[in-house]
C-alpha cells in the first residue's frame, strides 16, 4: 500500500510539473526575439523595422495565425551597441527561449550575438544588414530577406560610371558596418581599375564629423558613397554642403530613407538612396498595395515608410515558412520549410532559397531624396 500511493504521489508530483510545459503547448505561441535600437541616435531603424514586422503579425494573429499558432514579438533594446546586444541575446535564448531572434538591427551589434547564434544553433532571422560577414561562411541557421552591400554598392558605382563621374569617395561609420561599406565599393571600383579618392570615418552612434568632411572635401571627388546612420550622414551632408561641396551623395538603404529625409528637410534635394524593397510609396507592386493597406488599416503610429516595409516583409517570409513547416514546427523543420520557397514572387518582390543558399533576394534599385522629404524611384 505505501509503494502504490508513493507511486501515486510521484505521479501526481510529474504532471503538475510538465504543467507550464503542457500550458505553453495549449497556447500554440511562438515566441520571436529581436534585439534593436529603440533608443539612441539609431533608433528610427529599429522602432520603425519592428513597427513593419507587428504591423503583419498583429494582422496574421488576429485571423487566426499560423496552422493555429500565434506569433509573439518580444523586443530589447541595445541602442545600436554591441555589447547590449550580446547581453540581449542572451536572455533570449536562455530565459525566453525564443524560436528564433528575429530583426535585429546593424553589422556590428548582429556580429556580437553571431558567437550565441552558432553555439546555441539558434535560428537568426532576417538582420537589418548587409554585410558579407553575416552571409559567409554559410550557416545552416541564418536567413537573410535583403540583398547585400555588394549589392548595393555595385549598383551605386554603376551608375556613377554610366554618368561619368569616377572621382568617388566615401564616408564610413568606423566599425564592421562601414568596413562591409567601403569593401563593397572598393570592390566594384577596383573592377573597373579605380579606387576611392578619398576616404573619411565617424564613430558609430556619433556626429563627429568635422575631420572626415575635411580629407575628403580636400580630394575634390564628383560624389561621395556614404556607409553610415542617418544621423551622421545628414551631419556630413550639410557640413559639406557648408564647406562649399557641390558634388553629389550616395547612401545604401541602412542609413534609414525617411529618417535622413527629416533629417535633412529641404537640404535632402537630390540625395540618392540604394534600396532593397519595393517603394512602401507606390501601388504599382502588388505587395506594396498590400503593404499599404494593412499599415492604413493598423492605424495607430505605424506609417509607411522602406524600413517599416522591411520588417513587414520579414514577416511574411517568417510566417511563409512556418506554414510550410506545419502544425507542430520546430527548428529543423522549419529550416528545411524556408529551403523549400524557391522562385516564390510575393507581388514584385522575388524571393528564392535553397539548401545552400539562404540569402532570399537581391533585389536593389536607386531612389532619390526631394526636397520636400518625399522619395522618388
Amino acid at each position: 500500500m505505501k509503494r502504490r500511493h508513493l507511486l501515486q504521489h510521484l505521479a501526481a508530483t510529474s504532471a503538475t510539473l510538465a504543467l507550464p510545459s503542457t500550458f505553453a503547448q495549449a497556447e500554440r505561441r511562438i515566441v520571436l526575439g529581436q534585439s534593436a535600437a529603440f533608443s539612441g541616435p539609431a533608433a528610427y531603424l529599429g522602432t520603425q523595422l519592428n513597427r513593419g514586422a507587428k504591423v503583419y503579425f498583429d494582422a496574421l494573429n488576429a485571423a487566426g495565425g499560423v496552422n493555429g499558432h500565434t506569433i509573439e514579438l518580444r523586443t530589447l533594446d541595445d541602442g545600436y551597441e554591441p555589447d547590449r546586444c550580446k547581453a540581449n541575446t542572451e536572455r533570449f535564448i536562455d530565459r525566453d527561449n525564443v524560436f528564433a531572434l528575429f530583426g535585429y538591427v546593424g553589422t556590428p551589434t548582429c556580429l556580437a550575438a553571431m558567437p550565441l547564434v552558432q553555439e546555441n544553433r539558434t535560428l537568426f532571422f532576417a538582420p537589418f544588414t548587409g554585410a558579407e560577414s553575416l552571409r559567409e561562411p554559410f550557416s545552416r541557421n541564418v536567413f537573410h530577406i535583403r540583398a547585400s552591400y555588394f549589392d548595393e554598392t555595385a549598383l551605386i558605382v554603376k551608375q556613377l560610371l554610366s554618368i561619368g563621374l569616377t572621382k568617388i569617395a566615401v564616408f564610413y561609420q568606423d566599425d564592421a558596418y562601414g568596413q562591409a561599406g567601403l569593401a563593397g565599393v572598393n570592390r566594384a571600383m577596383k573592377a573597373a581599375n579605380l579606387a576611392p579618392v578619398a576616404t573619411g570615418t565617424v564613430e558609430r552612434n556619433t556626429v563627429n564629423v568635422a575631420q572626415a568632411v575635411k580629407s575628403i572635401t580636400a580630394a575634390m571627388p564628383e560624389a561621395v558613397v556614404q556607409i553610415s546612420a542617418y544621423k551622421s550622414s545628414a551631419a556630413f551632408i550639410r557640413d559639406a554642403r557648408k564647406a562649399g561641396y557641390g558634388g553629389t551623395f550616395y547612401n545604401v538603404s541602412f542609413v534609414g530613407t525617411q529618417a535622413l529625409a527629416d533629417e535633412l528637410g529641404r537640404e535632402a534635394r537630390g540625395i540618392m538612396i540604394s534600396q532593397v524593397m519595393p517603394s512602401p510609396f507606390s501601388s504599382t507592386a502588388a505587395l506594396s498595395r498590400e503593404y499599404l493597406a494593412a499599415v492604413a488599416k493598423a492605424g495607430g503610429d505605424a506609417t509607411p515608410n522602406y524600413s517599416s516595409m522591411e520588417g513587414y516583409v520579414a514577416a511574411k517570409v517568417f510566417a511563409e515558412g512556418l506554414k510550410r513547416a506545419g502544425r507542430n514546427p520546430n527548428r529543423d523543420g522549419f529550416i528545411t520549410a524556408m529551403e523549400s520557397i524557391q522562385n516564390v514572387n510575393l507581388g514584385g518582390f522575388p524571393v528564392n532559397f535553397g539548401a545552400r543558399d539562404h540569402v532570399g533576394s537581391h533585389f536593389v534599385e536607386l531612389s532619390m531624396l526631394t526636397e520636400d522629404g518625399k522619395v522618388r524611384r
